[in-house]
């Protein structure tokens, strides 16, 4: 059944509940909304499919359904939280912070609490796992064979499986050696804001990953999956910057099933903060906080080496579970997970990218301006800002960040002129994260809704010269 709701194939589903539940094709239909010969010709081999989400809500429905059932069609689930299943990991927290909220079966997504049930917008997110379908459309006009596709089109490509996009059909390409070398790079260009060469080079990397996670057994296989729950990470986070969100949540997704395929507790961890991202980016801000915070609290309770590993993925999540709890201004929550995140940064001893996070005691205060900054506090982050000596951050990407933070809180403080000065100094350090991202297209419109004429006048010439229309 699990396999047949993952195919969306109505016909064995039907199938299964006249064979194992006795229901004749009449009762299917009269739960369902459908007429008995509708029933009779989904059932047979060969007949119409069902296709619409309307229709698979109705079934879902009409068959009661449970959650984890709902879920794997690629529905939204009916209760607020989903039920701990026999084979659900329960996480029994050891010293939870007070603020967090509790653990939670980690089988499946989270929802947000203060989201009421049935919410159509919150429903259509859950429909963005559903899986390969979600791209019939895409697919239907991509190039033939052998033709260019553009960045978003290779990403759902190769998220969908489409063929012949290996980046090359040597075996060596294949090797454990040349992908982690290939991950590295791709991890390396994000990190770097060089996101042209991470979309141009990434989605078929993702297709020789899969075809070594296929290919490889035992400890090979391990690591295949690793590596893949990396680049994936790295899928969703290009992603979510180009606001393609339905693709994001599908590569977030991915990553935590190489991650959980790894079976290694920090992969897991990492893998958890891009669905985290993906939570927050589509106002799951509550979600956010609850995965973040949980997954951490796992990490911590199964794990005795607190290696730099460990600690560098664990405080990256406390700091993504606060900048979910700043979202909702929820400050109190956002206060505990900063403080807890301080105190690993301390224990790390420094700012370091094990496991790619750029965690330290830098990146805590980057976030910590970034959190005044969503709870409308833009005095308070400007004083932080003040505090971080811009060469002790590390990284290219996190140092753009920082600055458009900064940008935006001088807007809202009214110092136009120095935001737009910070604008330029970041769009110098890291032209694509200020050309390529709709996000900051945003903010600049925002600056320019609200300067004053000389800085508007100057704010369009700069817009004109890198290119981008407001």
């Amino acid at each position: 059944m699990t396999d047949a709701l993952r195919a969306r194939d109505i016909r064995t589903v039907f199938r299964l509940v006249q064979q194992h539940a006795g229901a004749s094709q009449t009762r299917i239909g009269i739960a369902c909304g459908m007429s008995q010969g509708k029933v009779s010709e989904t059932m047979k081999e060969g007949g119409p499919q069902v296709l619409t989400l309307d229709v698979f809500e109705r079934i879902a429905d009409g068959l009661q359904m449970p959650d984890t059932a709902r879920m794997t069609l690629g529905l939204a689930p009916r209760t607020l939280t989903p039920p701990i299943t026999a084979n659900a990991t329960v996480i029994t927290p050891r010293d939870e912070p007070t603020g967090l909220a509790p653990a939670s079966s980690l089988g499946s997504l989270d929802v947000d609490p203060d989201v009421q049930e049935g919410d159509p917008v919150r429903r259509r997110t859950f429909t963005k796992l559903a899986g390969t379908s979600l791209f019939s459309a895409i697919l239907a006009d991509l190039p033939a064979d052998g033709a260019p596709l553009n960045g978003v089109e290779a990403f759902a490509a190769a998220l969908a499986g489409y063929p012949n996009l290996s980046s090359d059909h040597n075996p060596a390409a294949l090797s454990m050696t040349h992908l982690a070398k290939a991950v590295a790079a791709a991890k390396r260009n994000y990190q770097d804001c060089r996101y042209s060469s991470v979309i141009k080079s990434l989605p078929p990397l993702l297709t020789d990953l899969r075809t070594a996670c296929n290919n490889h057994e035992g400890d090979t296989r391990l690591r295949a999956e690793a590596l893949s729950a990396e680049a994936h990470h790295v899928a969703a986070s290009i992603l979510l910057k180009l606001d393609e969100e339905g693709l994001a949540w599908v590569a977030a997704d991915r990553s935590m099933q190489a991650a959980r395929n790894s079976q290694d507790l920090t992969i897991i961890g990492s893998s958890a903060r891009i669905i985290t991202h993906a939570l927050m980016n589509d106002g799951h801000h509550g979600a956010a906080t609850q995965t973040a915070s949980t997954y951490a609290e796992r990490i911590d309770h199964d794990t005795d080496d607190r290696s730099p590993a460990f600690l560098s993925v664990y405080g990256a999540l406390l700091l993504r579970g606060a900048v979910a709890a700043g979202h909702r201004s929820d400050r109190h929550t956002a206060a505990t997970l900063l403080d807890e995140a301080e105190h690993a940064g301390r224990e790390l001893g420094g700012d370091f990218n094990h496991r790619w996070t750029a965690f330290g005691p830098t990146n805590v205060q980057l976030h910590r301006v970034n959190i005044a900054l969503r709870l409308g506090d833009a005095g308070a982050a400007i004083q932080e800002a003040r505090r971080i000596d811009l060469d002790r951050v590390p990284l290219t990407e996190r140092k753009a960040i920082l600055l458009l933070d900064t940008s935006r809180a001088l807007t809202q403080w009214g110092k136009h002129d120095k935001a737009y000065d910070v604008l330029r100094f970041a769009h110098q350090l890291a032209p694509e994260e200020i050309s390529a991202r709709p996000a900051v297209h945003r903010t600049l419109r925002d600056l320019m809704a609200t300067a004053p004429p000389s800085i508007k006048r100057q704010l369009r010439d700069f817009t004109t010269d890198i290119g981008v229309r407001l």
